[in-house]
């Protein structure tokens, strides 16, 4: 069991996602990190499937109100436990009536709470995630909330990790996508001001998507799109020109053009950026991208 006694800004939870009801219109949700979120679980011996606290911002004061393994993973965030500095990665157990703090954030965006055997909130549709947009899974945590702890399976800790196998960003990152199926509807030109331009994390990003500042893009076609599936990843562009990127609470399906899709490993780097904070984009092939998830599969395996 553990008690919240500060909140921090945008702290929620989330395991892998609401999946098997997007055909009812039913968000995935999940963690905007989902790599930091499984390696945080693996740490102290969780399935993946296991729910964590996902920390943005500014983070919280949470008391542990049991015995408690535990780690932070993610973004670099100061962390006491007590009052002594620990750091992220690092495997620690929290004796009854200890309380682990939140300091300033150095890099990255989001930072994921796992403690031995999952936070344990009820299921909602096959998930313990929590949509902010419709409510599904509950809320944001408010101070004196008590959530109990160590229902899931565990297994043995892994008391010495490798971290995240991605570079935090600091200000800003390049974010490797693959061609989406309307870029027929932009010009060659267009095409190459999206791969060379500079784009700002709008003031106004949430966990349902990312709001792009930076060059417009027109479109040569001006028919309307017929509304499909919208995977976490995918860059639409509205009739204002400016891009959106969809992250983790997006809905399930949409109806402006699509001009590209973040692959799977460069999502989590996506998932750490703030407001503010600059992204560029680079294609690469699908061959480029499944090297990509190989090369971090292989990386979570070695701490197993």
């Amino acid at each position: 069991m553990i008690r919240v006694v500060d909140a921090g800004l945008l702290t929620t939870v989330q395991d892998c996602g609401r999946w098997g009801s997007q055909d009812l219109g039913v968000p995935v949700s999940g963690p905007m990190d989902l790599i930091s979120h499984r390696v945080a679980n693996m740490l102290v011996g969780n399935d993946s499937a296991c729910a964590t606290l996902e920390v943005t911002l500014v983070g919280p004061e949470i008391e542990f109100l049991a015995d408690t393994m535990f780690v932070v993973v993610g973004g670099e965030f100061e962390l006491w436990l007590g009052e002594d500095r620990m750091q992220v990665g690092s495997v620690q157990f929290a004796h009854h009536g200890r309380r682990l703090r939140f300091g300033p954030r150095t890099a990255g965006a989001r930072a994921y709470l796992a403690i031995a055997g999952g936070i344990d909130v009820p299921f909602t549709l096959g998930s313990r995630s929590t949509d902010l947009a419709s409510g599904l899974g509950g809320r944001l945590l408010r101070a004196g909330d008590e959530l109990s702890t160590g229902s899931g399976e565990s297994g043995t800790p892994v008391l010495r990790g490798n971290g995240i196998p991605f570079d935090l960003p600091r200000g800003g990152a390049t974010l490797r996508c693959l061609v989406e199926q309307d870029v027929l509807r932009f010009d060659d030109e267009v095409v190459g001001v999206f791969a060379d331009a500079t784009y700002t994390v709008g003031p106004d990003s949430n966990r349902m998507g990312y709001r792009l500042i930076g060059p417009k893009l027109e479109q040569v076609n001006s028919q309307q799109v017929l509304s499909n599936a919208t995977p976490m990843g995918t860059v639409q562009v509205p009739p204002s020109g400016q891009p959106i990127l969809l992250m983790a609470d997006r809905q399930t399906i949409g109806g402006y053009p699509r001009i590209a899709s973040v692959i799977s490993v460069d999502q989590s780097v996506a998932g750490q950026l703030a407001p503010g904070d600059w992204i560029r984009f680079e294609f690469c092939s699908r061959s480029e991208a499944v090297e990509a998830l190989i090369a971090v599969e292989q990386t979570l395996l070695q701490l197993v």
